[in-house]
């Protein structure tokens, strides 16, 4: 009777440490299958560096968020490359030409939005995507260094 209880036991701590196992493995995956969008990262950099930025505040990017409908409007007007251009992550597990290829957007087709970075960077952070998180950041800082540079002009310093 001993040896079926330890047998059991031993059984029941195999079972635990594959289902363990096999939760890290998917996780691992998942993460690996987004990954950043190196291309939208130089598009939002040539966007911020031309002006075409607004520095919102946080909490703004629900309602400066394209909706479903103006992506599609964008997608049908520009293609999906473009559409890919507005978004730092690609998502490896779904087909070029389809919208749940592309996360964390960041602007609304117009213009970067300091929010929507502040959205990629918090949920970036949230699901331990380390590279699109430091993109943001760095598109946010380089919108806080062209408000700086477009500030400087108008400050006069005493000889």
């Amino acid at each position: 009777m001993q040896a079926v209880t330890r047998s059991n036991g031993f059984v029941h701590s195999i079972a635990i440490t594959v289902f363990i196992f096999s939760i890290g493995t998917i996780a691992a995956q998942s993460q690996r299958s987004i990954q950043l969008n190196e291309g939208a990262l130089a598009f939002g950099a040539e966007l911020i560096n031309e002006g075409r930025f607004i520095t919102d505040h946080k909490g703004a990017w629900t309602e400066h968020r394209p909706s479903a409908d103006e992506e599609n409007e964008f997608i049908r007007l520009h293609g999906f490359a473009a559409y890919a251009q507005w978004h730092l992550g690609i998502d490896n597990r779904f087909a070029e030409r389809t919208k749940r290829r592309y996360k964390f957007p960041y602007g609304n087709f117009k213009d970067a939005h300091r929010c929507g970075l502040l959205a990629v960077k918090a949920r970036a952070r949230q699901y331990g995507y380390l590279e699109i998180q430091n993109a943001a950041t760095k598109l946010e800082r380089l919108i806080k260094q062209s408000k700086k540079s477009a500030l400087a002009p108008h400050l006069k310093t005493s000889p």
